[in-house]
């Protein structure tokens, strides 16, 4: 056992991947078509508004985790964390500016075809990549929602550890 305190790390930009919120949808929906016979008519299906309201909370509760697991981004003075993926800021040696093409033509840029952080086949949706240069010469791509508030914290971060 170690008697060393952990070091309080500083988050520089967090994205969760899903809030939990999204759990109250169904049943808010439930509670809307429960008004909705109660105002309009002889028969309340209590039983199936209950169900169908419990079987929505542990549908989204599946999806909501797998979003929070999966999709979520952390940065840290020290640690890029993307999904289940992390990378130390002292591995990354280039922030590459975003991508910007003339109306003709579009050749994407090396490090829009490099392997995408987080275990994941591409950059999940409604997400933009950020090119990243490794300490070894890789390229990688991070991704967030606010790409440009990403970017800036990266970039905070490479000059705080340098």
């Amino acid at each position: 056992m170690s008697s060393e305190t952990p070091v309080e790390e500083t988050v520089l930009f967090h994205e969760p991947g899903g809030r939990w919120r999204m759990l109250a949808w169904g049943p808010v929906f439930c509670l809307v078509v429960l008004v909705v016979e109660l105002l309009s008519g002889p028969v309340v299906h209590y039983f199936a508004l209950l169900l169908f309201s419990a079987i929505l909370v542990g549908l989204t509760y599946v999806q909501l985790r797998a979003a929070r697991m999966h999709v979520s981004v952390e940065l840290t003075t020290r640690q890029l964390r993307q999904g289940t993926e992390t990378v130390d800021v002292a591995d990354i040696d280039d922030i590459f500016p975003p991508a910007e093409y003339a109306d003709d033509e579009y050749e994407p840029k090396r490090w829009e075809t490099a392997r995408v952080l987080g275990e994941l086949a591409g950059v999940p949706r409604k997400r933009h990549g950020i090119g990243l240069r490794l300490v070894g010469g890789g390229l990688v791509q991070a991704w967030a929602k606010d790409d440009d508030g990403l970017r800036a914290a990266l970039e905070t971060a490479k000059r705080e550890y340098l």
